[in-house]
């Protein structure tokens, strides 16, 4: 079970370029990433870099959440912060990121939530403590998920050789 404070909530066909903006994509060390994590919106961005939000928060998006370009700085910013990303649906290059990098991901087509709202993801459903509302979740391929919980692929490769995959 995780439970999750929703930190940012936006609409449908937020792009990479505003999650990651490109004039910054010189910079590709996870490390450094996150201090452009939705740089255009300079509040936000403070608040991230602050700690004022504490790590383990959750972005709740509409529709096609991380549409546009396969910048992966996109999902290592996100991840640098150890977000969660609960979407009615995620782009397909996105969604493949995010899961080579194990950025913690939940498609959840039905999800309603706002700012500050209190998110418990567990077993394919999405209950949001502060309304009460529960709402199903799509969940991924077993191997997909299995990346993300080893933290990436190059995390769950290595289990793999070592022969520790569980």
């Amino acid at each position: 079970m995780k439970t999750a404070k929703v930190v940012l909530k936006v609409a449908d066909d937020v792009s990479t370029d505003i999650i990651y903006p490109g004039r910054f994509m010189a910079t590709v060390l996870p490390a450094e990433t996150p201090l452009f994590a939705f740089a255009d919106s300079p509040d936000f961005n403070r608040r991230l870099k602050s700690g004022e939000i504490a790590k383990g928060g959750a972005i709740v998006a509409g529709k096609n959440f991380g549409c546009g370009s396969s910048r992966e700085q996109a999902v290592s910013c996100l991840k640098g912060y150890d977000l969660a990303i609960v979407a009615r649906n995620i782009s397909r290059i996105f969604l493949q990121s995010a899961i080579n990098l194990g950025l913690n991901i939940v498609i959840c087509p039905g999800i309603e939530a706002s700012e500050g709202d209190e998110l418990q993801i567990e077993g394919g459903k999405v209950l949001n403590r502060t309304t009460g509302k529960t709402f199903a979740t799509d969940p991924l391929p077993k191997a997909r998920q299995a990346i993300i919980d080893a933290g990436g692929l190059i995390p769950y490769t290595r289990k793999v050789l070592m022969g520790t995959r569980s």
